[in-house]
């Protein structure tokens, strides 16, 4: 239980529907849905949308979304991948010929790939939706013209990293060539009729037409190898969900191209070790997780890719698999760093999860990939596109190499627990890679040591990455010494390491439970 003589979240209990999400206004809009009439999908939606202008370092309708959904009424759960190809001239070979070793990053069109998420959105609102496009897009519509205020975390990232945008880029995003301040509004009419052509157009709005020719247009002037099919031709995928049990807990991921199966690795790894007996604070647990994610890493860097073109998904979820790795971690010393990846790895994006009286349930994750994506906005409406193709490799003959028609690897993941064959509780964690290491922690914080949604969003983390061992401040002085004397590169991250949101159902009591991440600006709410 939370110690009310300290500074801290409640748990926020509702019984027709929650919402817990990254930015206030998102969370309110997605429960204004539900007391509309809409289900959890309109709501997820609607509050999704949003967010690409409250946050728009983190995510837009220029980026990549997956979703996990439990259909009311049913406890299976359905994966839509929402995340788009890469232009089909793009090629690694090329690349390779003109001097790259590693894919671009900011103001390079090499590095778009065709945004997938208004498509997924399109289609979650047809097929699971109640309220149709004009009701869930009405309200970005409205605040894309009205100015939403920029909240604390949002205008921190604004500030630190708005250098990543082009100069066209900066116009539609900055005001008067400054990041917003705290309170400040953010206008984005522009959006604001991408939006009403989507709403009246559907998919067609945005892939078709004018809007698709802008964005077209506007890479191909910088060198990009886009087409106008390459957009019309954008679909997202039904796939078929992956998992792997935990002392008891299902953990439902999706499969490749995103890195689902690298939290199922590394549970799978983590089991192997009593965490129980150990301090969840304390110095054996974070050694433990952080030479578990090391090997669960290395394991992604070598073999995940778009799921048409990777062949190690069973050996990756064999556990196995896990106990031989397992096998490799001295718990009296840190072992070397896995060799760096060659492709880029972000830091953040956005999470929305959102279930409704009908326990409809949706875990939500939608982004640019870096801040501000690849920092290159089309001209004429200003659409933000992300550079998920960073995430390619050109190691020749990768299985995740850069080629056209290709999906890269992912690092963002929603996920839902199920327990006893019904779904408990979806739930996700931002934070670029970090994600598949916090989705084993959420975990092992609830399973292992009892914690209730919000106590495991809110207890510190640590990330060993590539070398140095990120360690936030909520740990002791003590215990990062003695990481270090483990022979850890102990560092302090400039902020929290990423975020987190989560519901639990309570089926006993017919209520939900819903924590959001203080790390963020968002909320939990309810009705």
């Amino acid at each position: 239980m939370r110690d009310f003589h300290k500074p801290g979240r409640s748990a926020v209990f509702a019984e027709n529907g929650i919402c817990a999400t990254s930015h206030p206004l998102a969370a309110q809009t997605a429960v204004s849905i539900l007391q509309s009439g809409g289900n959890a999908v309109d709501a997820a939606i609607a509050g999704a949308v949003l967010l690409g202008l409250c946050e728009p370092a983190m995510t837009g309708i220029g980026g990549d979304c997956f979703v996990l959904v439990k259909p009311a009424g049913s406890d299976e759960i359905l994966s839509l991948n929402g995340s788009g190809r890469a232009p089909a001239a793009l090629s690694g070979a090329a690349l390779r010929a003109a001097g790259h070793t590693t894919m671009p990053v900011f103001g390079d069109p090499a590095s778009v790939t065709i945004p997938g998420a208004v498509d997924a959105f399109c289609t979650l609102s047809a097929d699971h939706g109640k309220l149709g496009l004009d009701a869930v897009l009405a309200p970005t519509i409205h605040y894309a013209e009205a100015g939403v205020p920029a909240a604390p975390r949002a205008a921190f990232d604004w500030l630190h990293h708005s250098d990543n945008m082009t100069p066209k880029a900066r116009e539609f995003y900055l005001l008067n060539g400054a990041a917003p301040k705290p309170g400040q509004l953010f206008r984005h009419p522009q959006q604001a009729e991408v939006l009403r052509r989507v709403a009246a157009q559907g998919r067609a709005g945005f892939y078709e037409g004018e809007v698709a020719e802008d964005m077209v247009t506007s890479l191909r002037a910088l060198g990009g190898v886009h087409t106008l099919e390459d957009f019309a031709e954008t679909r997202c995928t039904y796939t078929t969900p992956i998992s792997g049990t935990y002392k008891g807990i299902e953990l439902v991921e999706h499969p490749p191209n995103g890195q689902g199966a690298t939290a199922i690795l590394l549970n799978n790894i983590l089991a192997e070790f009593d965490l129980p007996s150990m301090d969840p604070f304390g110095t054996a647990r974070a050694h433990i997780e952080a030479e578990a994610t090391k090997l669960a890493y290395d394991a992604r860097d070598r073999f995940l890719s778009d799921m048409d073109h990777m062949t190690r998904l069973a050996h990756m979820l064999d556990p196995s698999t896990a106990r031989k790795l397992a096998a490799l971690i001295d718990p009296a010393r840190a072992m070397p760093s896995a060799k760096p990846l060659t492709e880029a790895v972000h830091k953040e994006t956005i999470y929305l999860t959102m279930v409704d009286r009908d326990r409809m349930a949706v875990s939500l994750i939608y982004s640019v990939f870096k801040d501000f994506g690849s920092g290159i906005a089309s001209d004429k409406f200003g659409i933000l596109f992300q550079n998920r193709g960073a995430g390619f490799t050109l190691e020749d003959g990768h299985p995740n190499e850069a080629n056209g028609g290709k999906r890269p690897m992912h690092t963002i993941i929603p996920a839902m627990l199920r327990q006893n064959g019904r779904v408990v509780l979806p739930f996700g964690v931002m934070g670029g890679q970090y994600q598949s290491t916090g989705h084993a922690r959420f975990v092992t914080n609830v399973v292992d040591y009892g914690m209730s949604p919000q106590e495991a969003i809110d207890a510190p983390r640590c990330f060993s990455e590539y070398g140095d061992m990120k360690v936030e401040t909520g740990y002791s002085d003590k215990v990062r010494q003695e990481l270090a004397d483990l022979g850890h590169s102990v560092s302090t991250p400039q902020v929290g390491i990423g975020g987190a949101q989560a519901i639990r159902i309570d089926h006993d009591l017919g209520v939900l439970e819903g924590g959001s991440d203080p790390r963020k600006d968002g909320i939990a709410l309810g009705y």
